[in-house]
């Protein structure tokens, strides 16, 4: 029985090639897309699963009563070691820092962190050689992966070795640990003891600059510990800018998913774009199951007189719908072999835009399962309305001719393209306003410039000799203005409360200030517009005073705060410029206060503005000039535009990804609609054939085909455009500044579907009206 199911399916399959072709097609395209993006997700929810004791760490935040910070203060993690009963073991971090490496004439910049000494008790990693744990307990011990050891060494058989950092000290190497998964949130190829970095404002309970992880003992829960920590800030840090601020603990298998923070509650993040892509990927199945039901349904007529006589001879409708679901299935299989090739030929691209490494481990058997699972589940959904349709036709009807596709089967076959084409104008307008706020983006006036800007890390002898730098780099004609920071100005980092003191504060305001340190001429050299007062000078005394932006001044209550007396970090001094607002980091988040030092000692980068179309020459003159000063190390540099746009490469994935499955949903849908269209032309030969003896021309008949089509796919655009509204508009929440989106979007969506499926029945209903029709006649 099975051998004649499968006889009888192969030969269905041979004997009708385009609607086979069609539908083989788009089942694997649908199936490649939801390969791709299954393969894409299961990656990301890897991310900082592989630690032992994962239910036991956690990351720590801080709520200041309104807004919770991803960074601590340096002094929290000792306290919650010793006052909080709950926490076995708490480690701190600096930010993540590129220092040189040297080995003998070997020297790269090498990524790593200055971490305390509990670092790997909490993140236990497999270990090479030596103990990370007692190495890291000194202060001229560095702990290094594999990949260091062996890119310097030739081999991971290094403890006791010496490697210099940053070309400043000898490190003896105390332990080799396994690389980092590229699934960790904490990336490194080094590690040194946090005090060898450590200065004296650190100690600041109110600095707010690094990472804290904590290892609860076990059976304690999140809850009990966060409940013991609730004063523990204000207890060593009193005062009613500390009484509010509290740590809150965040589990770190949710770090990477779970970033964004409304009060003290995880609202989002990287999972809303895990489940978009899902949802996009089940679209796209969906659209090609719906083809296979769609042209299937059509072609009843076709197979309706074998229907009829194997029910004649005894066949009963459990046999027949085991026959077509079993056709289904033997489609899904074929087409599960050619997404396979499709993914394989898909998939260097795949990695090189979402930048990572995602394979097909075809030696895994759950890969086999999950397969075979997807092809079972498309067979199933794209054959079950077709089974149960054709196995219900009544034989004597169908023996007799009478059966023609009635009205039932036609308003099915005018839904199914309709909702096919609802989800792919919903894909087309998702690719506009994507499209669209990615431009706003790139275009965004921030209040300060970012193009013609290029920044060189200060390191090595640059730290002494930034001055010197700055000089020689303004001499070049193609240099139009220098200046030094701590941080990037597009993406500040560090904040502060209660170091900010003014006349007339409240005292229970809670206020969390943005902060960063820069050199002279940095108002200048950003473009940023000063309202009133004046930038930073190489005058005494100038390190005392500070310059606010306009959020910082009303939440001081100054209407002009020029000249107005503060204390800042401990210092007396003067507020002497007012700037306009800028954005300090990407658009997801509102412009915050912002108090800038000038503190040249305490700057990472020298900031290089240079003249419109004159930027290779700057470069050539600032990595002469560096070499000069600096030889021991590489010339490094990198445009502040690059780094403005990392901010935004989730968004970057969204739009490349929403394209990609646009595209492919309207191909599906086409493909479909080709299908139709060409079954259409079949059923009305008879027809087209007498309209054209009787004078009909070629329009008329390509009119006639096209209409009913291009009424479905109108309707498609009413129904698509409020859905696609609701999801477009909650996407766009997410940006406190965000694109305009009009009508006209919509509009542009709905005409290129019609175009897309005016294009498509067209050429196959412009070769119906220019066939012989005294052929047809004969035929018929």
């Amino acid at each position: 029985m099975l051998k004649s199911y499968f006889i009888i399916a192969v030969r269905n399959l041979v004997r009708h090639k385009v609607f086979s072709f069609i539908n083989l097609f788009g089942l694997a395209l649908g199936m490649s897309g939801a390969l791709l993006i299954g393969l894409w997700v299961q990656d990301e929810l890897k991310f900082n699963r592989f630690y032992p004791d994962l239910d036991r760490l956690y990351f720590v935040r801080i709520f200041d009563g309104q807004y919770t910070s991803n960074i601590t203060s340096s002094p929290l993690t000792e306290a919650l070691k010793t006052d909080i009963p709950e926490v076995e073991k708490a480690t701190k971090l600096s930010w993540s820092q590129d220092l040189l490496v040297t080995v003998g004439e070997k020297a790269f910049k090498e990524s790593g962190y200055y971490a305390s000494s509990d670092f790997f008790d909490v993140f236990q990693l497999p270990i090479i050689q030596g103990n990370p744990r007692t190495a890291l307990q000194s202060l001229t011990s560095i702990v290094i992966t594999r990949k260091l050891a062996e890119k310097y060494f030739g081999n991971s058989d290094v403890v006791g070795k010496t490697i210099r950092l940053d070309n400043a000290k000898n490190y003896l190497i105390g332990a080799v640990v396994e690389n980092i998964p590229f699934h960790s949130s904490v990336q490194f190829d080094w590690i040194v003891n946090f005090k060898v970095f450590e200065e004296d404002w650190m100690h600041n309970w109110n600095n707010n600059s690094f990472q804290t992880y904590v290892k609860l003992r076990p059976k304690v829960t999140a809850t009990q510990a966060e409940n013991t920590m609730r004063t523990l800030v204000s207890r060593y840090n009193p005062g009613p800018d500390s009484k509010n601020l509290r740590p809150i603990l965040q589990p770190l298998s949710q770090v990477y998913l779970y970033g964004e923070y409304e009060q003290d509650k995880p609202v989002g993040g990287r999972i809303e774009y895990l489940q978009l892509f899902t949802l996009i990927a089940v679209f796209t199945l969906l659209i090609a199951c719906v083809n296979f039901m769609n042209l299937s349904t059509a072609r009843s007529a076709a197979r309706s007189r074998e229907v009829g006589v194997r029910k004649v001879i005894g066949a009963g409708r459990s046999s027949l719908v085991q026959q077509f679901m079993g056709e289904s299935l033997l489609m899904a299989l074929l087409a599960l072999v050619l997404a396979l090739a499709i993914t394989w030929l898909a998939l260097p691209h795949v990695n090189s835009f979402t930048q990572k490494q995602l394979s097909l481990q075809l030696a895994q058997p759950v890969l086999w399962i999950a397969l075979l699972g997807l092809a079972v589940l498309t067979g199933l959904i794209a054959g079950s309305y077709p089974a149960l349709f054709l196995s219900a036709l009544q034989p004597v009807r169908v023996l007799k001719g009478a059966l023609k596709t009635g009205v039932s089967a036609t308003r099915l076959r005018q839904s199914l393209v309709v909702f096919q084409f609802i989800l792919s104008i919903f894909l087309i307008i998702g690719m506009l306003v994507v499209g669209r706020q990615i431009d706003y983006l790139r275009t965004a006036r921030l209040g300060l410039d970012r193009e013609n800007i290029f920044y060189v890390p200060i390191e090595g002898n640059l730290a002494t000799k930034r001055k010197v730098f700055q000089q020689e780099l303004l001499r070049s004609d193609a240099i139009q203005a220098v200046t030094t920071t701590g941080e990037l100005p597009i993406n500040i980092g560090s904040n502060t409360s209660g170091n900010l003191d003014w006349p007339g504060k409240d005292p229970k305001q809670i206020e969390t200030i943005w902060q960063m340190t820069v050199g002279t001429g940095f108002v200048k050299t950003m473009n940023i517009t000063l309202l009133s007062g004046r930038d930073f000078q190489a005058i005494p005394n100038d390190s005392l005073h500070i310059l606010v932006n306009e959020s910082a001044a009303k939440l001081m209550g100054f209407q002009d705060p020029v000249g107005q007396s503060i204390t800042f970090m401990g210092q007396k001094g003067r507020i002497i410029g007012l700037m306009k607002d800028f954005h300090l980091a990407s658009l997801h988040v509102p412009i915050q206060p912002l108090v800038i030092r000038h503190i040249s000692n305490w700057t990472n980068f020298v900031l290089v503005k240079t003249q419109p179309g004159r930027t290779v020459e700057a470069i050539k003159t600032a990595e002469k000039i560096a070499r000069q000063l600096n030889p021991a190390y590489p010339f490094d540099y990198h445009f502040l535009d690059d780094n403005y746009e990392k901010l935004y490469r989730n968004e970057m994935l969204i739009h490349t990804i929403v394209n990609v499955f646009g595209v492919v949903a309207i191909l599906i849908s086409c493909l479909g609609l080709f299908g139709l269209v060409t079954y259409t032309a079949e059923q009305r030969t008879k027809e087209i054939g007498i309209r054209k003896v009787l004078g009909a021309s070629v329009a008329n008949i390509v009119a006639l085909l096209s209409a009913d089509f291009l009424k479905l796919v109108l309707l498609a655009n009413i129904i698509a455009w409020p859905l696609a509204w609701w999801a477009v508009d909650n996407w766009l929440q997410n940006f406190t500044y965000r694109a305009s989106v009009g009508w006209e979007l919509f509009a542009l969506a709905g005409v290129a579907a019609v175009l897309i499926a005016l294009l498509t029945v067209s050429m196959q209903a412009i070769k119906a009206a220019i066939a012989n029709p005294v052929k047809a006649l004969r035929n018929e």
